[in-house]
């Protein structure tokens, strides 16, 4: 596959995303919005904007709409690389095609390609911030050197407020962290996501109060990942995405 696609990122392993079900959750998901999705064709010398009608998991393939032009369409389906960019939520989204064939989806023609094996997620860091659930909180441990070396550390469990690509909030409800100060690094944290936890370095960024349902004030600390490996970013994006789904799936009602 030649086609490439300009992210603004020169390691894109980070934000790929291998798991069948997650980019078939995406891939339906920009269907559902509506997105416009740029196809890039013909070698890179064209590209046309379209939309994802149909995502059948079963057969394994994804339904496109046509362009406008009979030319275009004739070489999209003379093309042997094809690269789209488009974005759900406000991330971008990328992906990429060996062949796409001309088909009739609702007694109209469209394109009919496979499911691509992988696809890009490019939530950067700055992009925003995903809430925990407060029914069952995901919890981070701290784990907090005495001044005996000899003791074991301390453990400090607080329960996440939301989290990033590029960090977490975590609440605060007794000041159990006591050093707080901006560019404190606690090592060997271990976030507790359900099934697969992982274990990271957390740098403090920013506190705050932030107030409680039932009133009362808690300290909102915010940390950012230090030293992340790829792999455990890539379980950090695959968590985000849960989220994210179970979210929108209770906005449009399907639980």
């Amino acid at each position: 596959m030649k086609l490439t696609i300009d992210l603004g990122v020169s390691d894109l392993d980070p934000y790929r995303v291998f798991a069948r079900r997650e980019i078939v959750s995406v891939l339906r998901g920009i269907g559902a919005q509506n997105q416009f999705v740029r196809m890039i064709f013909d070698d890179g010398a064209d590209s046309v904007v379209t939309s994802i009608l149909d995502v059948d998991e079963e057969s394994g393939s994804v339904v496109i709409d046509v362009a406008a032009e009979e030319e275009q369409n004739r070489r999209i389906a003379a093309s042997t690389d094809l690269a789209f960019d488009t974005s759900l939520d406000h991330i971008r989204i990328a992906f990429f095609g060996t062949q796409a064939e001309l088909c009739e989806y609702d007694g109209l023609p469209a394109f009919r390609m496979d499911i691509p094996d992988s696809l890009i997620r490019l939530q950067r860091r700055e992009f925003y911030r995903v809430a925990t659930p407060v029914a069952s909180p995901v919890r981070c441990t701290f784990f907090v050197a005495g001044a005996d070396k000899t003791a074991a550390p301390k453990t400090v469990v607080l329960p996440l407020k939301n989290i990033s690509n590029g960090g977490i909030a975590v609440m605060d409800l007794a000041a159990q962290l006591a050093d707080t100060d901006t560019g404190r690094i606690y090592r060997d944290c271990r976030i507790d996501f359900p099934g697969s936890p992982v274990t990271v370095s957390l740098e403090i960024r920013n506190t705050s109060e932030a107030a409680l349902q039932n009133g009362k004030i808690a300290r909102r600390i915010g940390c950012r990942f230090s030293d992340m490996s790829n792999q455990v970013q890539a379980m950090v994006q695959r968590y985000i995405l849960k989220l994210e789904r179970e979210q929108n799936a209770k906005s449009t009602g399907m639980v």
